[in-house]
């Protein structure tokens, strides 16, 4: 299932195949190691970069086997533009997803249906920034507060007004860029998910909540340009 998770702009969750996202993240950056190394690397950006050039020229796609790891993630790519990192797109799977045809898809995808945001052009290409997340450790909340601000994405389950299941997500970067303490994420999550009624305490004590941890990275397009150059992407 693909998601939303970066979405402050309208409190809307797209339920069905892909997840939205809502945020910056540190260049180079990552917080996860598997067996000693670092599973994101540069290259997973510059392939998702090779691919939405790619799709904006209507060239061939990039080579089938990028000089990664193809083991399965749950992963989100995001798209920001502009010195001020503006989010023009950020969609995902919390599927784990082999990562060569996860992230052709997404950073397609991201890029385009983010029904957010009108589809990116080819006059904003060269103004982009891209972000890989890799999601990993993904644990059982015992309630709505069982998470730490900065380190944990959540993914939460309700029942709306209606009698309806709904979720929705942020990952981990989300409420500290907004400034919100765990209340107010909270809310707002329940607010990007549908809920329209009043968020009383035993609204929140109802949700079902998933906490989960992120690897990231992120490249500018300069970076990727230099890499093209040098013959390394």
């Amino acid at each position: 299932m693909a998601s939303n998770c970066c979405g402050v702009k309208k409190q809307k969750l797209n339920n069905s195949m892909p997840s939205i996202c809502n945020g910056n993240v540190q260049p180079g950056h990552s917080s996860y190691h598997k067996n000693g190394y670092s599973v994101v690397l540069p290259e997973m950006c510059y392939f998702c970069f090779d691919v939405l050039h790619s799709h904006l020229h209507n060239y061939e796609p990039p080579r089938p086997n990028p000089p990664f790891t193809n083991e399965a993630f749950p992963l989100f790519v995001t798209w920001q533009q502009g010195r001020e990192r503006r989010l023009r797109g950020c969609i995902g799977t919390f599927s784990p997803t082999s990562l060569h045809s996860g992230l052709r898809e997404y950073a397609i995808t991201s890029a385009v249906k983010d029904s957010r945001f009108e589809p990116i052009t080819k006059e904003e290409f060269p103004k982009l920034h891209c972000s890989v997340s890799l999601l990993t450790h993904f644990e059982e909340a015992m309630d709505y507060l069982d998470w730490e601000l900065g380190s944990h994405g959540i993914r939460i389950e309700f029942i709306n007004e209606k009698g309806h299941k709904k979720t929705a997500t942020y990952l981990p970067e989300v409420a500290v860029e907004q400034g919100w303490d765990r209340v107010q994420t909270i809310d707002s999550l329940l607010r990007k998910g549908g809920f329209k009624g009043p968020i009383t305490p035993e609204v929140r004590k109802s949700i079902r909540m998933t906490r989960y941890r992120s690897e990231k990275m992120t490249i500018a397009y300069s970076d990727y340009v230099a890499q093209k150059q040098n013959g390394n992407a």
